[in-house]
């Protein structure tokens, strides 16, 4: 049976006691919140939006420094653009919008502008997920971990809850060259606390086990964790969660060391199951400690409208499909 208690993981990574309930915040609001902390910190730290100052929180950061807010407009490929121009000049712009249009739109003005001249410009991907509901598969960013993984020079970081979004905010904000932080719309689970440590780079164990590795991403981390405690409940099968926060650079050692202990692999991502932050996953241990591994995302389709729940469940990454695969990895392990 599993403890009544965190684990040594999760109090070392001082995480709140999800099993007994949860706050629900949307991750952008830690966006919103680390941005107005960074420009207060450095004056040279901007932002500049594409007509969605609201839905992205830029518009806290609007009324807290006015003198550091550009507004531009529908012009996705001009954010870009003139972000490369600020950066060229000693600034520290970011620039943001639903991450269906930036880097979704943009893409090509990512790679040349701001990132073949590895210019200091961080681009907030909000909206990201089929989790942003009712809008549909027009606005379901689900294939933007994959598009800027691959763009050389690019650091890519997905934070698992509203806590953890504002420390990266602040962390990006200080590293030097291009990055993209992806969040979500809805409220989500947070888990982490003002104490957890948070690195670029460097996943974190947020459950010890020894049976699976479930490695995930973003606001599924907290149902990785839920699918976590229901296999110990059910089965006596004991899973270590990672908390997967930077899908580039990717923490190589964290992931082999976890294939190592627990013999399988299950990546969990609010993203097309092909190319994202588990194809990366498969990558290093295909070349370090091949396990086996199964894949939670979605499955080659584009979303559609629906209650943010439902269509988590509707796509495969419920705590259930998420426990469900962890029982097949192990499965597999064993035969």
């Amino acid at each position: 049976m599993p403890s009544t208690t965190l684990d040594a993981a999760a109090q070392a990574m001082r995480l709140i006691d999800y099993r007994t309930g949860v706050e629900l915040v949307p991750t952008r609001n830690g966006f919103g919140e680390g941005l107005i902390e960074a420009g207060t910190r450095d004056r040279n730290v901007l932002a500049i939006c594409a007509d969605l100052a609201e839905s992205t929180r830029m518009e806290g950061f609007k009324k807290a420094h006015p003198a550091q807010y550009l507004e531009i407009g529908v012009a996705e490929q001009m954010l870009v653009a003139l972000a490369g121009g600020l950066a060229a000049v000693g600034k520290i712009p970011w620039i943001a919008s639903y991450a269906m249009f930036n880097p979704g739109r943009s893409w090509e003005q990512v790679r040349t502008i701001m990132a073949l001249n590895d210019t200091n410009v961080k681009i907030a991907g909000a909206h990201a997920g089929v989790s942003v509901g009712p809008d549909g598969a027009t606005h379901q960013a689900i294939e933007d971990i994959a598009i800027m993984r691959v763009i050389p020079h690019m650091t890519v970081v997905v934070p698992c809850d509203a806590v953890q979004t504002k420390a990266a905010t602040l962390a990006l904000s200080k590293r030097v060259g291009p990055a993209y932080l992806r969040f979500a719309r809805e409220k989500s689970a947070i888990v982490t606390t003002d104490a957890t440590p948070f690195e670029i780079g460097k996943a974190q164990v947020f459950r010890e086990g020894s049976d699976v590795a479930i490695v995930a991403c973003g606001i599924l981390v907290y149902n990785a964790l839920m699918a976590a405690d229901l296999l110990a409940r059910e089965h006596g099968i004991e899973c270590r969660v990672v908390n997967n926060h930077t899908v580039k650079p990717m923490d190589e050692a964290a992931i082999v060391d976890a294939a190592q202990t627990c013999g399988a692999v299950v990546t969990v991502e609010e993203h097309q199951k092909h190319a994202g932050m588990g194809s990366r996953v498969a990558e290093i241990l295909a070349q370090r400690h091949p396990v086996p591994i199964e894949f939670i995302g979605v499955e080659d389709r584009f979303g559609q409208s629906g209650e943010p729940t439902e269509l988590i469940e509707y796509y495969g990454m419920g705590t259930r499909a998420i426990a469900d695969a962890a029982l097949r990895a192990h499965q597999r392990k064993t035969k």
